[in-house]
């Protein structure tokens, strides 16, 4: 300590032996901060290092209504911030030698108030030399700003692309802020409440001038209004071929598409076919280049969906054309009857002849029936056909008795 009072009264009187004095810490600042009601301010306190002092501890106090307390100390052991309100809310810079300053987040309004640094340094010969910065910091609510426009990622963009204008104002929170788009009748189109204004897929309807509003309660109904900006929404890209060569040319040329638009077409002997690039986004895929230069579109997706439901619909009468003439040859090749049939005068005839008995008529009959010639004896045809002739054979038996 004694050292430390030398110091300040070789300091203080200018003595030419003291020439070590200039070689002391200091410490310097502002003498006053304004900050923003809920928003952070920083007060600043600084000083040179020096060879031979070493930061011992750091502190920073806070004096309100004759009220001293330590808000803030730094020492071996680590920060510490020690009334509840200000914890998670203030900070000084680690690792950075030289750099006091106080870092305050959502001040308050009685956040206002004198702050004090003090900074204690601990020379060569292990005496303590301390410093102190006493700073006003004055908390406001002050009025939003006028906001300002930032467009993502710009001005001028394609049609489905992507885009974002953000509404960006200074003040005491909360700012509200409000979107328009200006009209040609000099009115103005409400779109949205909020800082951003998105579009997820752009529309060549969407070009027109922008521009936003902020507010604050602080600003007594005030209200900000930004510069307006110009969103250009262009259609998609036109076709751009880059024809290598011209077909049924030998020799490069250069053909024109349309007034004022033009593409290259190169040509060598070399090449036997020609070679066509064609970029486009906003047509069906095109197919060759036709004699005039332009594409020619490819069909429509309707047309293969009529021809596949013509190619269906032939096919199924092919198909029932077959199954008919099946049907037919199946018919033709069923079963064949064959039937003998004896009239009542034959068998009258042979009973008078060779004295026939009707038994031995009736037995020769049924010999002959059974010879009959049956590729199917299941079908219905052949059952009814052998039920009618039963039916004849018992009357023609019952007749030759009677006889």
């Amino acid at each position: 300590m004694m050292w430390a009072g030398l110091v300040l009264w070789c300091a203080a009187h200018l003595r030419p032996g003291c020439t070590f004095a200039s070689a002391v810490p200091n410490l310097s600042g502002v003498h006053q901060v304004t900050g923003t009601w809920m928003g952070s301010t920083t007060v600043p306190c600084t000083y040179v290092p020096w060879e031979g002092f070493t930061e011992h501890t750091l502190s920073w106090s806070l004096e309100r209504d004759s009220s001293v307390s330590t808000i803030f100390r730094r020492d071996e052991s680590g920060d510490h911030i020690l009334p509840a309100k200000f914890r998670g809310r203030l900070s000084v810079p680690k690792n950075s030698p030289g750099d006091a300053s106080l870092l305050i987040e959502n001040l308050e309004m009685p956040d206002s108030g004198h702050y004090t640094c003090q900074v204690v340094w601990r020379s060569a010969d292990n005496s303590l030399v301390t410093r102190e910065l006493t700073t006003t910091v004055k908390v406001v609510k002050a009025a939003a700003t006028k906001p300002i426009i930032r467009a993502e990622p710009g001005l001028t963009l394609p049609a489905g692309a992507s885009a974002s204008l953000t509404c960006e104002a200074s003040g005491s929170p909360p700012i509200s802020y409000r979107w328009f788009r200006s009209s040609p009748a000099a009115t103005a189109q409400l779109l949205s409440s909020g800082a951003e204004l998105a579009w997820s897929s752009l529309r060549p309807s969407d070009s027109g001038s922008y521009f936003c509003e902020a507010e604050n309660r602080a600003g007594a109904g005030a209200v900000q209004r930004s510069d307006a900006v110009q969103l250009t929404v262009t259609d998609l890209p036109t076709t751009t071929a880059t024809l290598q060569r011209s077909v049924g040319t030998t020799g490069g040329h250069h053909s024109t598409i349309g007034q004022g638009q033009s593409s290259d077409m190169e040509h060598t002997p070399t090449d036997p076919v020609p070679t066509t690039r064609v970029s486009r986004m906003d047509t069906a895929p095109v197919g060759p280049f036709t004699d005039t230069g332009s594409p020619r579109v490819a069909p429509s997706p309707l047309l293969y969906g009529l021809v596949a439901a013509l190619g269906g619909a032939a096919l199924g009468a092919l198909l029932a054309v077959g199954l008919g003439y099946w049907r037919r040859r199946r018919r033709k090749d069923e079963p064949l009857y064959e039937v003998a049939f004896r009239r009542t005068a034959d068998v009258a005839l042979l009973h008078t002849e060779g004295e026939v008995p009707a038994k031995s008529l009736q037995e020769e009959m049924c010999s002959n029936t059974a010879k009959t010639t049956v590729k199917d004896r299941k079908s219905p045809e052949y059952e009814n056909l052998m039920t009618a002739m039963e039916s004849q054979y018992e009357a023609e038996g019952i007749y030759i008795d009677l006889l």
